[in-house]
């Protein structure tokens, strides 16, 4: 996106400010599609939770997409953007079986992921076709915080006790109509996702009423000059053939599902921040933001790295600066970047904003949350109003 406009945008809105490109989410959504077109039946089903916002999930909705949720919530803000229950898949880690039994109610497609629900549910609701949520044990992007595959994650149903699901589906008469992995993010191996697919396909074999399999998502996007990142093409050619291949040796054409968030929305996403002050210690120069942890915790909570510009002064002097937020916190951006000389109420942005920002983003040390613009076809269009004291107060009762 045009710094100009950026700077533009912040002018016009004020910052702390979240900026996203409609053209970006489609050309990932292209992208993805494309990928996997020799597959006869592909659905993209967006992850909600990396960005929630009622018109970003409208535009998702036009395009096509189906929506992957977590919470009741967000399958209410699905149907309220217009997607149709039969294009929500819901996928709930934790919860209690009658947040399970009212969203059922709404006519989205159910995700267990743990036996005892599985078997709860079943024996209530034996003629409702749910799909399993498999833990294939494979660690997929080598962080512990974002890979929920692995032996040791909460997330799934063990391969190893595929045997006590079959159990339960007779016992109950249940039904189970898809099979569903998701390894976590930051995917850098085809080879290893599709060894988990072969897990995957081995699990289904052991059921005859798949109708689909979602292989969830965790594609890696570039964060940053020279970055690796999943090759989605790669995967697709691999991954189609053997899914076409599976099959034929199911005897039926089955449906192809991801769910994808991070590599739909994050290069959609720009933060714009103000620099408060600039602060030299005997060691350090710090930049200091009318932003923090509140806003964009993911450097904080994943280690996670965000290219930093200097909108404001793009041809300056390059220094090392490290970026820190006005929390009562250690909230640190970026330790020692070299970025064009920083001056106090210069505009800076944070790149790969679109996932996982906003969504994580909290009234810590109560502060209001940001605005959020969304720019579609052209236009802007402020899709959040910056949060007041008034929000801050909303659900509060004076009582002494």
């Amino acid at each position: 996106m045009d710094n100009n406009l950026l700077l533009d945008l912040a002018k016009k809105y004020d910052s702390p400010l979240y900026v996203y490109d409609t053209d970006k989410i489609k050309h990932q959504y292209k992208r993805i599609t494309k990928a996997f077109s020799k597959v006869k039946n592909v659905k993209i089903n967006y992850a909600t939770k990396a960005l929630s916002n009622v018109n970003v999930l409208k535009v998702f909705n036009q395009l096509g997409s189906g929506l992957d949720t977590v919470s009741i919530q967000e399958v209410k803000l699905g149907l309220l953007a217009g997607f149709e229950p039969k294009d929500i898949i819901y996928t709930p880690n934790g919860v209690s079986l009658k947040e399970i039994e009212d969203v059922a109610k709404l006519g989205v497609q159910i995700n267990i992921d743990n036996l005892s629900i599985l078997e709860l549910f079943g024996q209530k609701h034996p003629n409702i076709p749910v799909c399993i949520r498999i833990n294939p044990h494979v660690m997929a992007g080598g962080n512990s915080k974002i890979s929920v595959g692995h032996i040791d994650s909460k997330f799934g149903i063990s391969i190893h006790q595929v045997p006590h699901i079959k159990r339960v589906v007779e016992n109950t008469g249940m039904h189970i109509n898809g099979i569903h992995m998701h390894t976590g993010s930051d995917i850098l191996d085809v080879d290893t996702f599709l060894m988990a697919t072969e897990i995957l396909f081995g699990v289904a074999k052991q059921f005859d009423e798949i109708q689909f399999i979602d292989f969830g998502s965790g594609f890696k996007v570039p964060y940053k000059e020279g970055d690796i990142s999943t090759n989605i093409e790669d995967l697709g050619k691999h991954l189609s053939k053997r899914f076409n291949e599976f099959c034929k040796e199911y005897g039926k054409d089955l449906t192809l599902m991801f769910e994808p968030g991070k590599f739909l929305v994050s290069e959609a996403g720009y933060f714009l921040a103000t620099v408060n002050v600039i602060k030299q210690t005997t060691s350090t120069v710090f930049a200091g933001i009318d932003s923090g942890l509140n806003h964009l915790i993911r450097p904080m909570f994943y280690n996670s790295y965000h290219r930093i510009e200097n909108l404001s002064n793009p041809k300056g002097r390059e220094r090392f600066y490290s970026i820190v937020g006005y929390i009562c916190e250690t909230d640190t951006f970026g330790t020692n970047r070299r970025i064009n000389e920083i001056r106090e109420e210069d505009i800076l942005c944070f790149y790969n904003a679109g996932a996982y920002c906003f969504s994580m983003a909290s009234n810590y040390n109560s502060r209001y949350r940001p605005a959020e613009v969304m720019i579609h076809d052209g236009k802007d269009y402020l899709i959040r109003k910056r949060e007041t004291f008034e929000d801050i107060m909303r659900n509060q009762e004076i009582m002494i």
